[in-house]
């Protein structure tokens, strides 16, 4: 690549359930701008996907020169048609992002899962350099994971799905299984079980880690059954692929030590015989799956398959 090259900017967007993230990178990776919007959720998936395409547009007009775009989204994506197949949080269905960008822009598209192309950048620029036995796994309004064994991703459009292993709550969750880890251990769901034993009406989990942190019993109770439930989880995950490493991202990632600390005991309580694996902060937070989105680009330049959309 010319030097040139390697100031021509590239655009990159992160579609998550609540908000989307945007940057203007160069080719080098440096980040020349970032930007987020609110994810019009409530307004329904044709109205997402339109506000996709406002979001792009919006960082295309920032740079003009821009030679590709990446776009990460969340749910079951097809990475090699470029289809958005179901997302649970959104529901959108069949939805080819790919060739509606390149309609729309001319320029070469990279696409893919969010969680994947967050564990991709945690891998490449962040917390995982060097690890080749690796979950990245963000914890926010759902719950997935980035798959990485002996240096290699998982990509199958299906795996990674953690958050609706059975946890044993019991619960039905919005997929239509009973049980799943999401029902109990995401954002959303911790508020909704601390609100429902109190009362209240907090929103997200922040607002129950600083209760329980003031000493409230219930926010206690509801958190640690949270964090234990991820434990049962991650020993099925840890007996079946033994990673050295797991990467905590996400939004419940923001609770720190509240989080890792009684994650990592409960997990090295739970496993017998397995390697203990490090349990480590996100080191891009929020930010991992636009950065991702940023390599997804810059691939989507060198490979004349994507260029082409075949």
């Amino acid at each position: 690549m010319t030097e040139h090259d390697s100031h021509e900017p590239m655009i990159a967007l992160d579609v998550g359930g609540t908000a989307m993230k945007g940057a203007v990178l160069q080719s080098d990776g440096r980040v020349r701008e970032y930007r987020r919007w609110a994810t019009p959720r409530a307004d329904g998936p044709e109205a997402v996907v339109n506000a996709v395409m406002t979001a792009i547009d919006d960082l295309i007009t920032q740079a003009p020169d821009a030679r590709s775009v990446g776009l990460v989204v969340p749910g079951l994506v097809d990475d090699q048609a470029g289809v958005a197949i179901y997302s649970e949080n959104i529901g959108w269905r069949d939805v080819p992002f790919r060739e509606m960008l390149m309609n729309r822009t001319g320029i070469s598209v990279g696409f893919g899962h969010d969680v994947r192309a967050g564990g991709l950048a945690e891998r490449v620029l962040g917390a995982a350099q060097g690890a080749n036995d690796v979950l990245f796994m963000p914890i926010g309004t759902g719950i997935s994971g980035a798959m990485y064994v002996e240096g290699r991703s998982i990509d199958n459009k299906f795996a990674g799905e953690i958050g609706h292993i059975d946890a044993g709550t019991g619960e039905i969750c919005a997929c239509g299984a009973t049980g799943c880890l999401e029902t109990i251990a995401t954002g959303p769901s911790i508020a909704r079980r601390y609100n429902a034993l109190t009362d209240s009406s907090v929103t997200g989990a922040k607002p129950v880690v600083e209760r329980m942190l003031a000493g409230d019993g219930t926010a206690t109770r509801v958190w640690e059954e949270a964090v234990e439930a991820i434990a049962h989880v991650l020993v099925q995950y840890v007996t079946l692929l033994s990673p050295e490493l797991i990467v905590i991202g996400g939004g419940l990632s923001a609770a720190g030590d509240h989080l890792l600390e009684p994650l990592s005991a409960s997990l090295h309580r739970r496993l017998v015989w397995q390697e203990q694996p490090r349990i480590v902060p996100a080191a891009l937070g929020d930010n991992a799956a636009c950065l991702g989105a940023g390599i997804l680009a810059r691939q989507a330049l060198s490979d004349p398959a994507v260029r082409l959309g075949l």
